[in-house]
């Protein structure tokens, strides 16, 4: 883009400008090497407490503008038109009496649409009319003009108990606090705010996405008079709370859920997470524990194993088994040992001397015999183990059998 570009952010104590600043930060400060050649000088940010006076220097001197400032819950229905297109037409007359003409994005609603069961939304004829009075501004000055229709939102910093019904579940189900599902069928359309921040930025580089609508349907087309975020989830409400009560019951479970790179379930579980209080972001384990030492599973995976820590005291020797498919990887972290494997039937003894000094990863063969040994006599021997499978006790796939026979 060749030069730092200074950015105003109105709204940006909100959920949306909070992560948003938070990024532009981040790229201002070199945090976020991501963007190519994308550099940040200034992050203006405007919120209900900054002055008239702050919001007239920084739109004379701004490159662009999100506009992300508006009113969600009024106690009268009057506030929509009043928060939502009064604040645009202030922002437009500023940015106008300086004949700043750099790109303005501003966030509207999927009610905007006045369709379904939005044509009698009184928020959305606010946010429509704030969408015209942005179009109007554009064909005057001359001004790209982006008009964001976001769908419901979640994220962290989202308010719970507020306009967000994920943002509630979350911290609700966090909180052992009650949830109200009076359809578990609805299906929603959900944007992640991670995603949205991405957008915006694409928007800033000139890259944003295009679309128009049929319905509240999105159609992404190059030539859309709208704007929106190429990636949202359709999920119904039952499988959203279906999907927190499994993300609760994981300390009790140690069961991590599927979340597949881009999948609704990921974005939800970080979600879930950051509404967590202070006393459940800590939680206790089961020590199996005896005179050798311990043996503590830390997370179960539905397709993928388990990791568990394996604690030896000095001069202890353990496992002298072997398995028909289970396959492990034991690594020493912390002491000095010794692991030994020897395939059945034969007399070979691999041996595999490690150290918590040099962090290596040994893998316990399918057929055969295996040990691990704490060489030290006054250490314990701490060991990460992953097994591709969950221990069943009614199937173990275990089978002693010492590794070098007397």
């Amino acid at each position: 883009m060749g030069i730092s570009m200074k950015i105003l952010v109105t709204g940006a104590r909100g959920f949306v400008g909070k992560n948003l600043c938070a990024q532009l930060n981040n790229i201002k400060d070199g945090k976020a090497k991501c963007y190519g050649n994308l550099t940040i000088s200034e992050v203006y940010e405007y919120d209900i407490d900054s002055t008239p006076e702050q919001l007239d220097a920084w739109c004379k001197d701004c490159n662009f503008v999100f506009n992300l400032a508006g009113v969600n819950r009024p106690q009268d229905p009057k506030e929509f038109m009043e928060g939502n297109f009064g604040f645009a037409s202030i922002l437009l007359r500023a940015l106008k009496k300086y004949k700043n003409n750099c790109p303005v994005m501003i966030s509207s609603s999927i009610q905007a649409t006045l369709a379904g069961r939005f044509g009698t939304s009184e928020y959305g004829k606010s946010k429509k009319a704030g969408e015209e009075l942005m179009f109007q501004y554009g064909e005057e000055t001359g001004a790209k003009v982006l008009v964001y229709r976001f769908p419901n939102l979640y994220g962290k910093w989202c308010r719970p108990n507020y306009n967000s019904a994920v943002a509630t579940f979350c911290y609700n189900i966090a909180n052992d606090l009650p949830i109200q599902v009076n359809d578990p069928a609805v299906d929603m359309e959900l944007l992640y705010i991670d995603d949205l921040v991405e957008e915006m930025i694409c928007a800033l580089k000139g890259e944003e996405h295009h679309c128009d609508f049929d319905g509240v349907d999105t159609i992404f087309t190059p030539e859309g008079r709208y704007c929106a975020v190429p990636i949202t989830h359709h999920v119904k409400l039952g499988e959203i709370v279906d999907l927190l009560h499994q993300f609760a019951e994981m300390p009790q479970t140690l069961m991590i859920p599927e979340i597949p790179a881009d999948s609704f379930a990921k974005r939800l579980y970080s979600t879930y997470l950051s509404y967590l209080p202070k006393e459940k972001a800590i939680f206790d384990l089961k020590m199996n524990c005896d005179a050798r030492g311990s043996f503590t599973e830390l997370v179960h995976t539905l397709n993928c194993g388990q990791v568990s820590i394996n604690i030896s005291k000095p001069g202890i020797t353990k496992g002298e088994h072997w398995h028909h498919t289970k396959w492990e990887q034991f690594i020493v972290v912390s002491g000095h040992g010794l692991i030994q494997l020897r395939k059945e039937g034969t007399s070979e003894v691999l041996n595999y001397e490690v150290s918590g000094d040099k962090i290596q990863s040994v893998i316990m063969l399918p057929g055969y015999t295996h040990n691990i040994i704490n060489l030290s006599d006054t250490d314990d021997l701490i060991t990460v183990m992953y097994c591709n499978e969950i221990f069943n006790p009614e199937k173990p796939d275990t089978f002693f059998d010492k590794v070098v026979k007397e």
